[in-house]
């Protein structure tokens, strides 16, 4: 009876010791560690079969800020081109507009303004043999192009091909005119060769002009002779044009160019802007303008194209 006894007390233990076993298994099931701090605990995708990595984290794009409105707009530096192909007038005052003359007999003379580094307005003669190579060349570098209009003068002397004379009836001066036009253009405009018995014609100054604006494009009065009818008649049409204000090489020498564009610039720094006329065979011009230029630039003078004069409407 010992020995049974015993063999059922081993029994009982035995089964009290599995008992407590499962219930220990089935408490640490329930109840899952959380992971240790700074460990991301990332779920498996529902429906995937597989444990992929997570994504790095994607930076946040702030959206661009617009700046405000007087930063937005940019000023153009002194000296630098400006603009004026949406009809806006350059803001600078004490403008200058330099028109070389004359271009059109070769491009030997035409290099050195080419290669200028403000913007300059260059005049070519037409039905010369260099002609359509100088405006080609004058479009490709940038610089504004208009027609140099030969005119009869007072003295007699040739004004040379392509050119309109007072005993021409308003239709044949305008047939000249506009072949030129079509020959060297597109231009911005047009001034007077030589000119001076022409443009004391009102009649003809009025026909010009008419064309002028028929093509939309301005005329610059060179003023070879002072009674010039060109203002009066633009004037009684409503139109503006422009008017020369110096000659920088009547006298081809350097003090006399300087004095000249000392002259320029006094009437830049009391009326507004100055408009100057060289010619393109001076020997000396190109390079004296491009000495000055840095000068001019620092003392707040800005060079603009004729078109771009016109458009502030200076006296």
């Amino acid at each position: 009876m010992i020995a049974g006894a015993v063999i059922a007390l081993s029994l009982f233990v035995t089964l009290m010791l599995i008992r407590f076993s499962a219930q220990g298994e089935r408490g640490e099931a329930r109840d899952s560690p959380s992971p240790p701090r700074g460990v991301l605990n990332i779920p498996h995708a529902i429906g995937s079969g597989n444990s992929q990595a997570p994504a790095p984290p994607v930076a946040a794009v702030s959206a661009p800020q617009a700046a405000p409105a007087d930063e937005a707009r940019e000023t153009p530096e002194r000296g630098t081109k400006l603009s004026n192909s949406a009809g806006a007038k350059p803001a600078s005052r004490r403008a200058l507009a330099f028109v070389i003359d004359d271009a059109g007999n070769n491009t030997r003379h035409l290099e050195a303004f080419l290669s200028f580094p403000g913007p300059l307005t260059i005049a070519v003669l037409p039905a010369l043999p260099g002609s359509a190579e100088t405006a080609r060349r004058v479009r490709a570098a940038g610089k504004e192009l208009i027609l140099h209009q030969p005119m009869e003068a007072l003295g007699g002397e040739d004004p040379g091909p392509g050119a309109i004379h007072t005993g021409m009836s308003l239709e044949e001066i305008r047939a000249v005119v506009e072949q030129n036009l079509d020959a060297i253009g597109p231009v911005a405009g047009m001034n007077n060769h030589q000119g001076s018995k022409i443009t004391m014609d009102r009649d003809i100054m009025e026909a010009l002009l008419a064309l002028c604006r028929e093509r939309g494009i301005y005329f610059l009065d060179s003023k070879t002779i002072g009674t010039s009818a060109a203002p009066e008649a633009a004037r009684r049409m409503g139109i503006r044009i422009g008017e020369r204000h110096v000659f920088l090489d009547n006298e081809p020498d350097r003090e006399s160019m300087l004095r000249y564009l000392g002259a320029g610039l006094k009437r830049a720094k009391s009326q507004g802007g100055a408009v100057m006329i060289g010619h393109v065979w001076s020997p000396i011009l190109a390079d004296l303008l491009a000495e000055q230029y840095p000068a001019l630039t620092a003392q707040d003078y800005s060079l603009v194209t004729l078109s771009q004069y016109l458009a502030l409407e200076l006296p």
